[in-house]
């Protein structure tokens, strides 16, 4: 902590400040990106038929390496939490889990962000991992 009492972008990052929302808020946002970067590069590795057999190779030589084998793992686990995730989004937008309204009064707990949600968060967390682990069996499996 800073000379001010303020905590700067740790203070920031901290998830028991905010809570399970706000990580899995940044960890949507977050796997959307990772997810747009690796279409992207599928676009390019995939367009790389295109150069012929020696080009095709070239590229499929840098992907099947361990690191290109990590980045898979991860890209399945982006996949699994950014689908579940914005499936309880979604949910939760049209009214499902959201519970009954109720007066605003201080302090104010919102309905929608009850323990179903939060079993839903968890749940995207816990299925992404289980993805990965098995993807990683299947990439690095003998």
């Amino acid at each position: 902590m800073g000379r001010d009492g303020k905590k700067g972008i740790g203070g920031m990052a901290d998830p028991r400040r905010y809570g399970i929302e706000r990580v899995a808020y940044w960890l949507m946002r977050l796997s959307g990106l990772g997810l747009l970067a690796y279409f992207v590069a599928h676009i390019y590795e995939t367009s790389n038929i295109l150069r012929g057999r020696v080009g095709w190779d070239e590229i499929l030589q840098m992907t099947q390496t361990i690191e290109g084998h990590i980045i898979l793992a991860l890209v399945i686990g982006m996949c699994v939490f950014h689908t579940v995730n914005g499936i309880r989004v979604m949910l939760g937008h049209g009214g499902v889990w959201v519970g009954r309204p109720a007066r605003p009064d201080y302090p104010y707990n919102p309905a929608s962000q009850n323990y179903r949600h939060k079993i839903g968060i968890y749940s995207a967390i816990i299925l992404a991992a289980v993805a990965m682990m098995y993807g990683l069996a299947v990439l690095f499996g003998e």
